[in-house]
């Protein structure tokens, strides 16, 4: 039976990477819908990103604006990685997009009343999940799982100790983390582990619409990882979608985490407490070829699948 799933993202070229994947899997994933969040970029911006995408693949999938700020702070958008229009490489034709005129919890409450165990990729800052969690307590448990992207185990990449996603909005995070619901966690550690290496990347320099798409993404995507000569670049947002896609390829922990919120040089930390009683599986290695394989092999399937 296939997994019913709605991606929660701020694409961003590795959300975008992450829903080629499921795009490509049709046998395997039913995409509810998209609930978009300021993050990468601007609410705005990042919708219209996942709108221009869409249309490029000519398919009709509901778009719905979440929450344009973090719960407590004000926006901090990252042009350094994904650039201005937050997914800066390709050029799309300019577009009014029409998009869905219910906000993204609305979202949530209608299709956890519709369906049973539906899995939530949270792929950006989670402050979508978490006001929907405290608004609609009495539907938590139609989610089978939230499988999210953010935190480190040993270290960050905003701050010391604090990865992006959850530095964003780290109230969010905190009752995400303690809602009881089954979380699964991709950390740094385990998308670093998976990352794509630059001549693999070179496979998708063809004229097949969707490869050319990933090729221009990837070219401004990976230029920080060669800038400071990194031998690959982490797609790190597919690692949520693959772990439900093929969990064997992974390895993790159950565990407890904890947010921290007041730190001079640690607000956002993911704290981890290995426990078995955990409501949170925390990844942290991946089959790299097996992962990359997959990822490599998806994208060919939808340009021999989609007409374009």
């Amino acid at each position: 039976m296939r997994r019913k799933i709605i991606f929660d993202c701020d694409p961003g070229h590795d959300d975008i990477f992450a829903i080629l994947f499921a795009l490509a899997h049709p046998e395997e994933f039913e995409i509810l819908g998209f609930a978009t969040v300021a993050g990468n970029q601007t609410l705005d911006k990042v919708s219209n990103n996942l709108a221009n995408v869409l249309d490029f693949l000519h398919l009709d999938l509901p778009i719905y604006k979440g929450y344009d700020k973090p719960i407590a702070k004000p926006l901090e958008v990252q042009p350094l990685a994904h650039g201005e229009s937050g997914l800066d490489g390709p050029v799309f034709p300019k577009k009014e997009h029409q998009f869905q005129t219910k906000h993204a919890i609305e979202f949530y409450k209608e299709m956890l009343e519709t369906h049973d165990q539906i899995s939530i990729i949270a792929i950006g800052p989670l402050t979508n999940v978490a006001l929907m969690l405290k608004t609609y307590p009495h539907l938590i448990h139609k989610i089978e799982c939230i499988s999210c992207m953010g935190g480190g185990i040993h270290e960050g990449n905003i701050q010391k100790r604090s990865e992006f996603n959850i530095y964003h909005d780290p109230e969010a995070a905190k009752i995400v983390f303690e809602s009881g619901v089954p979380v699964i966690l991709n950390p740094l550690e385990v998308c670093v582990a998976g990352g794509i290496t630059f001549a693999e990347m070179d496979l998708f320099n063809t004229k097949a619409p969707v490869s050319k798409l990933v090729y221009e993404l990837f070219e401004f995507y990976s230029r920080y990882s060669k800038e400071h000569n990194m031998s690959s670049s982490p797609i790190f947002d597919v690692c949520p979608l693959f772990y439900l896609y093929k969990p064997e390829f992974f390895k993790g922990f159950k565990a407890n985490v904890f947010i921290e919120l007041n730190g001079n040089y640690t607000r956002g930390m993911t704290v981890v407490e290995e426990s078995e009683q955990g409501n949170t599986l925390v990844l942290f290695d991946v089959d790299r070829d097996g992962f990359i394989q997959s990822f490599i092999e998806s994208i060919f399937t939808l340009d021999r699948n989609l007409q374009l």
